[in-house]
């Protein structure tokens, strides 16, 4: 399967999208601080949107709300709620939100019908939601209210800040980005392994907001094999830790491995690893998978198995990459941040799973190495991995280029 690159995104809701020059240099700066809001729960509101909500009447900001976490108030919701707690009357406010009001019962109701009960006068919106439970729907129940809607303002820094969760609702896919800290020559780690550290720890600080910003961290059986890490957010002021996905095709992993100490799912394609029942029948003893499963569970990681890839040689096993990644967002995975060794890396970029690279590269040369992904020779040019720049930045002695698909 062929992944869908981001470039293709679209929003249904165009019909809802004004002129630019409707919106003011106060709906700008009313809008930037709903954004602003919004990131506030860049690291926790898996797997719902971060949505931002600023509420105004006669050019001043009377209350203001941020969605914190699945299953809490959301944006508008928070701001209504702040406005009443301080005794504020909102009827005839504008209200700037970063995404579509929802219209439909989850955990929480309609912050549309919340809006309209309040009887607010306008609600100006960055960007529709592609949530097929909302699509429109939220701003068509504002209007069918008699509330001005506009729509469209600072769109593209709203949907930069939701990528994740556009890709997973239009696409059915996470937004998977891609890691790697490399030298000038391209290489993670010298030809003994040595990696530690090709970068500076300013680089790797940075690298820490990233992973936290995940549903999930992924990585390689290789990699736990090489270096057993922790794949764990640190130096983040973050009340949560993403998932960590180790791909094991054979369940090789050691019990031991400090990445099982947490929250851990193991994506494998060895079938008849099902739960057993407590009672076991003598005749029919349990293999050593079987009895590294019942361990491994015992522990609080859980087992996916996925499906081997059709072109795999029946001898292999090999997890079906783009299968995992759809497996991944019917579980509600927005952002996939991947840490893995050449061998998957070049697996991933091959099968059309990475939307995103993320390389941190040192100004130093390293000869001979190891390549941060293991792919083919090409055949010509044309035939290559292209990439688009996206956003370059310095960090120290360090840059990290930001690459997105072409």
């Amino acid at each position: 399967m062929t992944m869908q690159p981001a470039d293709h995104f679209s929003d249904d809701n165009t019909r809802f999208m004004p002129p630019a020059d409707l919106f003011s240099a106060d709906d700008i700066r009313f809008m930037q601080r709903a954004l602003e809001l919004a990131a506030r729960g860049l690291y926790t509101t898996t797997p719902n949107p971060r949505v931002g909500c600023v509420i105004v009447r006669n050019g001043a900001v009377i209350a203001e709300g941020w969605h914190e976490r699945a299953g809490g108030l959301h944006a508008e919701a928070h701001a209504l709620a702040q406005a009443s707690a301080n005794g504020i009357d909102v009827r005839g406010a504008t209200v700037y939100v970063t995404l579509e009001p929802c219209s439909h019962h989850g955990r929480t109701p309609p912050c549309a019908d919340a809006l309209v009960t309040a009887g607010v006068a306008e609600v100006v919106v960055a960007c529709g939601d592609s949530n097929p439970l909302v699509a429109g729907q939220g701003l068509a129940r504002l209007q069918a209210a008699g509330i001005r809607t506009r729509s469209g303002l600072m769109e593209a820094q709203a949907r930069e800040l939701n990528i994740g969760f556009f890709s997973r609702m239009q696409r059915d896919l996470p937004w998977v980005r891609m890691k790697a800290a490399i030298s000038l020559d391209g290489f993670v780690a010298l030809p003994s392994g040595e990696s530690q550290w090709i970068t500076s720890e300013a680089a790797r600080a940075d690298g820490h907001h990233w992973r936290a910003r995940a549903c999930a961290i992924l990585t390689g059986i290789g990699t736990v094999k090489a270096d057993n890490p922790q794949l764990t957010v640190r130096g983040v002021d973050t009340p949560r830790q993403p998932m960590r996905v180790i791909v094991d095709s054979k369940l090789e992993i050691d019990l031991t491995a400090r990445v099982l100490d947490g929250w851990t799912l193991i994506a494998h394609a060895v079938p008849g690893l099902e739960p057993r029942s407590p009672g076991i029948d003598i005749r029919h003893a349990p293999t050593a998978l079987q009895l590294k499963a019942d361990a491994l569970r015992e522990r609080g990681v859980e087992l996916l198995y996925v499906p081997q890839a059709e072109t795999v040689a029946p001898a292999r096993t090999k997890v079906d990459l783009p299968a995992l990644m759809r497996l991944l967002a019917s579980r509600g995975m927005n952002e996939i941040h991947v840490e893995a060794g050449g061998k998957l890396n070049g697996s991933l970029i091959r099968e059309d799973c990475v939307d995103e690279l993320l390389l941190y590269q040192a100004p130093r040369l390293l000869g001979q190495g190891q390549p941060f992904a293991a792919l083919p020779a090409a055949s010509g040019l044309d035939a290559t991995w292209n990439w688009k720049r996206h956003s370059i930045e310095t960090l120290g002695e360090d840059v990290r280029m930001l690459l997105r698909r072409e």
